[in-house]
């Protein structure tokens, strides 16, 4: 009797001793909404696609995946905002190929590799460059001769100053020996109201111009990609115009450094997860992207190599910034 009656003192005693450790658990992770913040504006191929995986994906983890847009430095600006953001996992940010190039044009006090936890790629983009219907260009071989025998008269757009639309045409300018006018804006959106208010002579972008060209307001006059669109079997890919290059621009999602492993691993899942469900896939298909994905450890990698490989290519197109 006295035996049993020690042991449910020590019981009793052990259970305040065990609480707080109880109680030093952490939460399981997410124990409230995440942010994700894209590099461009709302109504855009980036903005649809997003909040479609977004969607997807706060259904997996239980908690709402919420899209903030901050458009605007070439699509840098979420890479830079994870600088601030508390590495817990509630702000994520997309990380577009300019932010690869960000060191080498721009002083700032951080790494683009080293910087960013990597947690997968999700997609690429299918670009190409379009004109108004009206315009007299009707093929890549008019705009050349134009721009040749118009030097810094014919103006393009791009959704930004170093994004890859804007370097991917200045080195198609660089070797075709051409003088273009590039005029920036902040996304898609903004780009396509441009183009069809007769502000600019063409556009390159990604095919968020879909639309308009099935409206017969715009003609493509190529694409960027390995092989034609089926959307627009039309229009050569540059390959097939000589120029030997393919652009996609691969992008994903990163978290801010020192972000816990087992967070990135559950976001990573989550987020794999959200890429495979069919409605992600068919919001991608609207603009002829295509799920494209890497691991936490592939994305890391690519990170690496993307940004050795960016810096030849800035250099090469004389944008580097001063020493």
């Amino acid at each position: 009797m006295q035996r049993r009656h020690l042991l449910q003192s020590a019981a009793a005693l052990a259970v305040p001793a065990l609480g707080p450790l109880a109680y030093a658990q952490p939460a399981a992770f997410p124990a409230k909404p995440i942010k994700l913040v894209i590099a461009f504006p709302a109504g855009g191929p980036t903005d649809i696609t997003m909040r479609q995986l977004a969607d997807n994906a706060s259904k997996i983890l239980g908690q709402p995946v919420i899209i903030e847009n901050k458009p605007g430095a070439g699509g840098t600006l979420p890479a830079q905002q994870l600088q601030t953001s508390a590495a817990d996992g509630y702000t994520l940010a997309q990380i577009p190929l300019g932010v690869f190039r960000l060191p080498y044009t721009t002083k700032i006090n951080w790494d683009p590799v080293k910087d960013i936890a990597y947690v997968l790629n999700v997609t690429g983009y299918a670009f190409g460059v379009v004109v108004p219907s009206n315009s007299p260009l009707k093929t890549w071989a008019d705009f050349v001769a134009y721009a040749k025998a118009n030097p810094g008269k014919l103006s393009y757009g791009s959704t930004g100053n170093l994004t890859s639309p804007h370097l991917t045409m200045e080195l198609i300018a660089q070797k075709l020996n051409l003088q273009l006018l590039h005029v920036p804006y902040k996304g898609s959106a903004d780009l396509m109201q441009s183009i069809l208010g007769g502000n600019i002579m063409a556009a390159a972008d990604s095919t968020g111009f879909a639309p308009q060209v099935e409206a017969g307001k715009l003609r493509v006059l190529n694409t960027w990609g390995e092989q034609r669109l089926a959307k627009f079997p039309d229009a050569p890919t540059l390959k097939e115009l000589g120029l030997d290059m393919v652009q996609t621009s691969p992008f994903g999602i990163g978290a801010p450094r020192d972000t816990p492993p087992a967070v990135v691993k559950r976001l990573h899942d989550a987020f794999k997860q959200a890429m495979e469900e069919p409605s992600y896939t068919q919001a991608l298909g609207k603009y002829d992207m295509l799920p494209m994905y890497m691991s936490t450890a592939s994305y890391s990698k690519f990170a690496q190599d993307t940004f050795t490989r960016e810096k030849a290519l800035v250099e090469k197109l004389g944008l580097a910034k001063a020493p």
